[in-house]
């Protein structure tokens, strides 16, 4: 229940920031505020504060325009602060969570009147681990830049990337860097940063003798004292799966608000996605025994070492054994269609030999895994000094290399596991596939597997254990309706949702048109043939317009058919970075020259051109998913095995929500105004159509038909 007291307490908040901003209140937004803080107040708490009942997460969908940032802060922050609860600002953009740190936070500091502590949190692969760079600087070409694969090299740094690499130690020592790679001033290349980085296997924690000087351990200690943390769904999710609290504060004390929340069920998805490559494994496990022998042969046969060392041998040549018998039964899915790369298992069902051997790949590899840990145990421990008979630098220096290589051998276990496992009767399946990877004249064959739905999987680790949670995006609802988010989710069906009205006037200041065509993407080459005719009329008259393809062939074959005067007006997606392309939009525009996007869907959400820099979105196909991708087909087989209709049930309503966002990129303001021009006859001649139609936005519209 709101209470008095909290209810003025957050209307004063507000009334203050509006004063003093010298804003007029927007209709939605108080009621964005209303709903959330209901939601929220209205959560049961025991004796020790601990949440009671079911009732704890609100979704609330909120367009463009309506101001849902400074809306979930004001409503969130004071209910939090009353039922002294942690909070958690998760979003999906590194853009967002720059734009909350630098900017809406300290106005509802300066201006809202609140009190706040806050620290944007990051994973470790942001930080410069401090081991890693030393080892790369002192070390050149020693035992310690263990290669993982036999045929790897050690990498010998040229005389640039050693030079970077010691100006990175410069600015550190002196002060001038914290260690977190988005504070250079200017950018690194990944393939120069990643071997800077640790993970959770490699990193020695407190053990490390640069623990005190730690970037990320520096950052973490601040967040033990803030009231709001800015995360992002992959650093939650990961937190999640380690049991909560490890990285961030525990979930039974955390409110969490989800912002671009229609992200978070396809990013849980991704976290329980495993893939290992047949080869590679193979000369992974081929190298642990040189690679242990080494290490005992450098700690001058120390018993704790060697004798783990040796219980691996025999784990790893079953693993091996049982990788030979796995070969052939995956070259014999490519054996009757030679031309295809990719081989999937329908309703993920494999065969009973490959789930067979796949079980015994996990049980070795597990034993392997297990003796792995074992040395990396010893290693800690002699770090820590309870070992006297492994020298302390010496395990400094393999724990890292030895966490990676145990990680690695981790990720196999978990792949093979999840193709012995048979799914449960009634629950989603796992999608799981076989791909034929080519490098560098090389053939590899990957095993991938990746659940069709992360619904269980985010009710058991995130909403059974928080204290409550705010959903939200500009998009949320599939053909205005929430059931779709909510079974995505795991959500139940009486969750508390949401709907806000737009506060922009899309009749007045906006036309979806519909032109007439000859063809429909069921012809692939024809359609695109007369989308590029349609592009030439429509771009030589172009201002400023965003193009969505839905396929890079379609795209790249519309580029190649305009005319040299339209070719030099277009910003293609491939050709730049995506900031450089927005980037050097803006500066056309800004010079008066007209400037044209041609995008993938990437460039469907999260493009923000107000007022003159877009006018015009063109949409050359609705945005149905690819037939062929795993996951979307292995999910399709089983809503038509539930009795479902997987193009009624699953297909349209996600279609919808994709056009919904690309049609978005019009109007960001509510002084914007355009045109959205779509280029497929089936919005109106296809009897689902019509659903798509009257979910989006009520524009004035323009139908040729």
């Amino acid at each position: 229940m709101l209470d008095k007291a909290l209810k003025e307490s957050i209307q004063s908040a507000y009334s203050r920031f509006l004063g003093s901003k010298g804003l007029r209140a927007r209709g939605a937004q108080k009621q964005m505020i209303a709903v959330i803080a209901r939601g929220l107040a209205a959560i049961g708490t025991g004796e020790k504060g601990e949440r009671l009942g079911e009732k704890h997460v609100t979704v609330v969908e909120a367009g463009t325009g309506t101001g849902k940032t400074i809306a979930y802060l004001l409503s969130v922050l004071p209910v939090a602060a009353a039922r002294k609860k942690k909070v958690v600002l998760s979003t999906a953009t590194v853009s967002l969570q720059e734009q909350l740190v630098n900017k809406d936070l300290p106005e509802i500091v300066e201006h809202a009147g609140i009190s706040i502590d806050y620290q944007l949190a990051k994973g470790r692969g942001r930080y410069l681990c401090i081991n890693k760079i030393e080892q790369h600087l002192e070390r050149q070409g020693d035992l310690g830049q263990m290669a993982l694969y036999e045929d790897e090299e050690a990498e010998v740094l040229d005389p640039a990337t050693r030079a970077l690499y010691r100006d990175l130690v410069d600015k550190l020592a002196s002060g001038r860097w914290d260690g977190d790679r988005d504070n250079l001033p200017d950018t690194l290349d990944d393939q120069i940063w990643r071997p800077l980085t640790s993970d959770h296997m490699q990193c020695s924690n407190r053990r490390c003798v640069n623990f005190s000087a730690c970037p990320f351990y520096r950052s973490r200690e601040q967040l033990d004292s803030v009231q709001l943390v800015v995360a992002n769904h992959d650093l939650v999710l990961a937190d999640l799966a380690l049991g909560g609290g490890a990285i961030l504060p525990d979930p039974a004390d955390t409110i969490y608000i989800f912002d671009e929340g229609h992200h978070l069920a396809d990013k849980a998805s991704g976290h329980f996605a495993f893939s290992a490559r047949l080869g590679a494994s193979q000369k992974l496990l081929q190298g642990i025994p040189r690679k242990l022998g080494a290490l005992v042969e450098e700690a001058e046969g120390a018993i704790a070492l060697r004798d783990p060392a040796e219980r691996l041998q025999r784990p790893v040549s079953d693993a091996l054994l049982t990788l030979e018998q796995i070969d052939p039964i995956l070259h014999a899915l490519f054996d009757s269609e030679e031309s295809t790369s990719r081989v999937r298992f329908p309703q993920g069902r494999v065969s009973e030999a490959l789930s067979l051997a796949c079980r015994d790949l996990t049980s070795s590899s597990e034993r392997v895994s297990q003796h792995l840990e074992q040395v990396v145990s010893v290693l800690r421990e002699a770090m820590e000094g309870e070992i006297a008979e492994v020298d302390r630098s010496l395990a400094e220096r393999w724990y890292p290399q030895l966490g990676r290589l145990w990680g690695r051998v981790q990720q196999l276990s978990w792949l093979a596991r999840s193709f012995a496992t048979k799914d449960l009767e009634g629950r989603s399946p796992t999608a799981r596939w076989v791909s034929r990877i080519d490098n560098n004249g090389l053939t590899d064959l990957e095993m991938r597997s990746a659940p069709v739905s992360s619904a269980d999987t985010l009710k058991e680790h995130l909403w059974d254990v928080c204290f409550g949670a705010v959903v939200t995006s500009a998009t949320l609802t599939a053909l205005g309706r929430f059931d779709r988010l909510l079974e995505q989710l795991g959500l139940p069906a009486d969750t508390l949702c949401e709907k806000l009205q737009s506060p922009f006037d899309h009749y007045n200041k906006g036309v979806l048109e519909v032109p007439a065509m000859r063809t429909d993407p069921g012809d692939p080459q024809s359609h695109t043939e007369e989308v590029a005719e349609i592009l030439t009329a429509r771009l030589a008259k172009a201002g400023a317009a965003l193009v969505l393809f839905s396929s890079w062939r379609q795209m790249r074959t519309a580029l190649e058919r305009q005319p040299e005067s339209i070719k030099n007006r277009v910003l293609a997606q491939g050709d730049l970075s995506r900031q450089e392309i927005l980037k050097c939009h803006r500066q056309r525009v800004d010079s008066g020259e007209p400037s044209v996007i041609f995008g993938l869907a990437s460039f469907a959400e999260g493009v923000d051109l107000p007022g003159g820099y877009l006018t015009e979105v063109i949409i050359t196909k609705l945005p149905f998913g690819v037939p062929d991708d795993p996951v979307d087909a292995t999910l399709a087989e089983w809503i038509e095995q539930q009795g479902g209709n997987a193009f009624s049930d699953w297909s349209v309503p996600t279609a919808s929500m994709r056009l919904t966002q690309a049609v978005g990129r019009l109007l960001r303001t509510e002084e914007d105004s355009g045109r959205v021009v779509l280029l497929d006859r089936r919005v109106v001649t296809r009897r689902y159509g019509r659903l798509l139609l009257d979910a989006l936005p009520p524009f004035r519209r323009e139908i040729a038909y």
